[in-house]
């Protein structure tokens, strides 16, 4: 326990100070020294009595950070944002259990940990948390892989809270694999059930409400989920809890052979497809927190796009999400590897830097980063990247846009599209190799007039299938190459129109 209620960050640290951060952590795409040219990491120094295995990240109203940990400490950190960052941290309350998610409102800060949703304020203004209100506790919680990730408030003011299965496989205790929605007044609604283990709760541009999914059973890869009322996610195990919410019918019993998505959300109309899928390893293992990119350009050319930490790479991801026949759907894109330590979650600045952080538990996971925990900050230096900015859907094809405008004549070649599609089994085995693979047949490539996207005409889109884009041979206009030349999109509608 720390006792100083003030320590600076200066007295010991865990990582390297102020320089940016060490680029050869473990190649993942092999990008990293090109991502530093634009998106250079920076540690934010850690005393060494302060074990930082960051959970859940908040912003306050006077600009410091806020960080939940792992033990249940919660740290205001002042300093963090500075160039170089000067932390001082400031131990504001303990007592809480794995801590994954943080949100201010009201004058007090809401903690998501395994067993509740606690409010916690400062009432005698002494910088030290002395109110625990529990707003809910509504659901069991018994053993160490029955974790709860929630969201920020959302403009109801409620938050949502993912809930993982009891051993990762099984539902022993209520409401275990649901998602749930925590009123402002402590009213707990259940959501949708067929969760196994969740990662990371929040909405996308639009408000909707996702929630990041691990691969495992009846999960091939990693993905996002929508959170529909009424859903059931693709996980049986918490079928059992359906009797506690009797305005929700139980589903229709999932396969137990071989199956594909595609077929059973045809057969079980409560099944939502995830909206977005992470082919594993190439885009992510154990994918984690994520939060909405709404800087304003403070963070570059990615607006309104999703970015997602990953314990297991120790990476970020982008990605975008658009609805198709009332149906959400997108994409998944590279942005930066080489982070210290195992991602659990990240943060935007009010200056538009991303905040990662997160630790590493070897004897459980095993985690590409080196350091036993680690909190990083990534900085856009002001320079635009050429990079696939986003991928949207077409009835017969794809609109690919880029960040600064495209060689046109390369562009306009068949052939500088290099498109595969496959999908995954759905069944209760442990994840699930790639299958069902086609190669569309590009037959038209057309640029637009300022080079920044292209319309890429194909003989075929399947449904159910991730469309795998591999756009090595594209140029810019000034004869760069891609920063990142793939990127996925997982197609569970076809635009009628």
């Amino acid at each position: 326990m720390v006792n100083s209620r003030f320590i600076p960050a200066l007295l010991a640290v865990a990582i390297s100070p102020f320089l940016h951060a060490e680029e050869d952590l473990g190649a993942m795409w092999g990008t990293a020294a090109e991502e530093a040219k634009y998106y250079p990491i920076v540690n934010i120094p850690i005393p060494s009595s302060v074990p930082m295995r960051t959970g859940g990240f908040e912003v306050l109203p006077d600009g410091r950070l806020a960080v939940g940990t792992r033990r249940g400490d919660i740290y205001f950190i002042k300093g963090a944002f500075d160039t170089p960052p000067k932390p001082e941290y400031h131990l504001f309350a303990s007592g809480q259990d794995e801590i994954f998610a943080l949100s201010w409102k009201d004058g007090a800060l809401t903690s998501i940990s395994w067993g509740e949703v606690t409010r916690i304020s400062d009432t005698d203004g002494d910088g030290i948390a002395d109110n625990y209100d529990t707003l809910t506790n509504n659901w069991g919680y018994a053993e160490g892989h029955e974790f709860a990730f929630g969201s920020k408030h959302d403009p109801e003011g409620n938050i949502w809270v993912a809930l993982g299965l009891s051993g990762s496989y099984e539902s022993h205790n209520l409401f275990r694999g649901w998602a749930v929605k925590v009123t402002p007044d402590g009213k707990m609604i259940p959501v949708c059930s067929g969760l196994r283990s969740p990662g990371g709760v929040g909405a996308n541009a639009e408000g909707a409400m996702f929630v990041v999914e691990s691969q495992g059973p009846w999960n091939g890869c990693c993905s996002l989920k929508h959170l529909k009322q009424g859903a059931f996610l693709g996980h049986p195990a918490s079928y059992n809890w359906y009797p506690y919410v009797p305005e929700m019918k139980t589903p229709a019993v999932s396969p137990n052979g071989d199956s594909r998505m595609g077929v059973e959300k045809k057969r079980v109309k409560e099944l939502v497809p995830p909206a977005v899928r992470f082919p594993y390893i190439k885009m992510g293992r154990s994918i984690s927190g994520f939060q909405l990119n709404q800087t304003g350009g403070k963070f570059g050319p990615f607006d309104n796009q999703l970015f997602l930490g990953d314990y297991t790479l120790s990476i970020i991801l982008r990605a975008t999400t658009e609805r198709i026949n009332g149906v959400w759907q997108g994409a998944c894109y590279p942005f930066r590897e080489g982070l210290a330590s195992g991602i659990m979650n990240v943060e935007f600045s009010p200056t538009g830097q991303l905040i990662a952080g997160g630790f590493t538990t070897n004897t459980q996971w095993p985690v590409r980063g080196t350091e036993p925990f680690a909190l990083q900050r990534i900085d856009w230096n002001g320079v635009v990247p050429f990079e696939i900015k986003e991928i949207n859907i077409r009835k017969d094809g794809f609109l690919i846009t880029f960040t600064k405008p495209v060689d046109k004549q390369v562009a306009a070649r068949t052939d500088a599209y290099q498109i595969t599609t496959y999908t995954h089994v759905y069944d209760g085995s442990y994840g699930s190799p790639e299958v069902d693979q086609t190669t569309p047949r590009v037959t038209k490539a057309e640029p637009s007039a300022d080079g920044l996207s292209v319309m890429v005409r194909l003989d075929k889109i399947t449904e159910d299938h991730i469309h795998d884009f591999d756009l090595a041979k594209i140029t810019s206009r000034d004869g760069l190459p891609l920063v990142h030349k793939k990127a996925y999109y997982t197609v569970n509608e076809i635009p009628e129109d």
